[in-house]
């Protein structure tokens, strides 16, 4: 009998259900588009009924399109998005979802960089807060909110929401945790004096239990089955960070293989056998039960295309056409080696500075829509480089990358990205590695796997490899060279404009 396994991705907005069979194939898929509500500035955060609402329904439809009988779906693995806040009540229903977008933290960030409270959580989780970070996330909620405080019962991410939606497991796993500052490293556990050095030491009793990611958290519930037409007892794997699922399912999978995504996020990350111990890392997860990823990323990425296309480009494309296409030739049009724009990517403010703001520089009369869109997609590589470069200082040297998400998909971006860096880029044969990583671990969960790198030689393939234009290296060095010193000089400016905006 043939055996499936359904992968979920929950992102920021996006919820995709994929069937694969274990060569990895996609037998059916189905996304819906969820809606961020912005309440106040810097707070994005969606309505987990909806959430809930569209994980049944691409459930539903992807196992109508595929025509399998849901009993030959062995296994069910979610990837998820790190970080933000996912809250069930005192009485386990949804009660608020916060999203990895949100800056309503960075005050609190501001307040604990000048007492030091980085220093403590450090030396505990390998990282230091950051405005969207969990932690960060409830204690501001404990302070500036705490009659909806009061009522929070559980605290974990997207994926447990949905893990815990399909079987009433009470669960996380060891990837989210750590990727949000909550488990002692290498130690892989909650801790009293971590959680104390966020001022959050009342809060132990509120966080789930803790996984493998490969570990069965729980079954399809019979009410479940009804709702979504999957078979009731199905196992559901604890499931994955989104950033380590889209690794392992563009095949990234041997010690030292770098993996960059190129999503709503910025994410640049490289396997080690050990933690890397280095203050200036932005991030730290774990990959599988030995291993562990050293990740450099902010919210600057493929989300800046997605903004101007939705807010210039959506209704302009001939019927048919895709505005990410058509900004795609607009972006080959213009050379490389020409006068262009700089582009500061941070529409959600950089990892460096919470109040940076994105903008264009060096406009001049004679450049077009097309160097605007070139300048976009440059500047989104430069401050991808710019985490790379983190990574190296490090120790972690990228010579080679593999690259997902939605700017792989681009015809020119993967080229811009291996003419910035320097390196080879290669493109996966799957468009959908969140789901695939998911995927991949559910079926190590349950045996069809020996591990995550026996899955993935299984279930992954390369697509596309780019190599670098020395040609036009030059260029390049001299407009990042300028990328980094205009965010230095913006700096101070954007501080003024963040007090005066708070002062009105």
């Amino acid at each position: 009998m043939q055996q499936y396994i359904l992968g979920l991705d929950a992102g920021n907005t996006v919820i995709k259900a994929i069937i694969f069979d274990t060569a990895g194939r996609e037998l059916a898929l189905a996304a819906r588009d969820g809606r961020s509500c912005m309440p106040k500035p810097g707070h994005v955060e969606r309505d987990l009924g909806e959430l809930w609402r569209d994980a049944v329904e691409v459930i539903r439809q992807c196992l109508d399109q595929s025509g399998i009988d849901a009993g030959d779906i062995a296994v069910i693995g979610c990837a998820g998005h790190g970080n933000g806040l996912y809250a069930l009540d005192r009485g386990g229903d949804p009660l608020l979802g916060i999203q990895s977008l949100d800056t309503r933290g960075v005050g609190i960030v501001s307040e604990w960089a000048a007492t030091g409270v980085g220093d403590r959580t450090y030396v505990h989780c390998l990282q230091r807060p950051w405005a969207a970070q969990t932690p960060t996330l409830l204690a501001w909620l404990k302070r500036h909110d705490p009659a909806l405080f009061a009522r929070i019962g559980t605290v974990f991410l997207c994926k447990d929401f949905v893990v815990n939606r399909l079987t009433g497991s009470r669960s996380t796993d060891t990837s989210d945790m750590s990727g949000c500052g909550l488990l002692q490293m290498p130690g892989r556990r909650y801790e009293p004096e971590l959680l104390a050095a966020y001022g959050l030491d009342d809060c132990m009793e509120l966080l789930p239990g803790v996984l493998e990611a490969s570990a069965i958290a729980g079954h399809i519930t019979p009410d479940i089955a009804a709702a979504t037409g999957l078979r009731a007892g199905t196992p559901v794997v604890a499931g994955l960070f989104d950033v380590v699922a889209s690794a392992i399912g563009s095949g990234v999978t041997s010690t030292g293989a770098a993996s960059i995504i190129a999503g709503t996020w910025s994410i640049n990350q490289v396997i080690t056998q050990e933690p890397i111990r280095d203050p200036s890392i932005f991030m730290l997860s774990t990959f599988d039960p030995l291993r562990y990823l050293a990740i450099e990323s902010s919210a600057t990425s493929a989300a800046n295309l997605e903004w101007i296309v939705r807010e210039f480009f959506e209704h302009a494309p001939p019927a048919g056409a895709s505005p990410f296409e058509i900004c795609s030739e607009l972006v080959a049009s213009v050379d490389p080696a020409g006068d262009m724009p700089i582009y500061h990517p941070f529409l959600f403010g950089s990892q460096q500075n919470g109040k940076a703001r994105a903008g264009f520089y060096g406009i001049a009369g004679w450049h077009t829509r097309a160097h605007m869109l070139r300048a976009l997609f440059e500047g989104v590589v430069f401050e991808h480089r710019r985490h790379v470069e983190t990574l190296g200082r490090a120790g972690a040297i990228v010579s080679q990358a593999v690259l997902s998400g939605g700017g792989s998909r681009s015809a020119v971006w993967p080229q811009i990205f291996a003419d910035v860096l320097g390196v080879p880029v290669t493109v996966a044969r799957s468009r959908e590695t969140g789901a695939l990583g998911a995927a991949i671990a559910a079926g190590t969960g349950v045996g069809l796997f020996a591990d995550f790198s026996a899955g993935a030689a299984a279930m992954t393939a390369p697509d596309r490899c780019y190599q670098p234009n020395s040609a036009i290296a030059p260029a390049y060095e001299q407009r990042y060279r300028l990328y980094g010193e205009i965010n230095q000089a913006m700096a101070p400016l954007w501080d003024r404009m963040a007090s005066e905006r708070t002062s009105h």
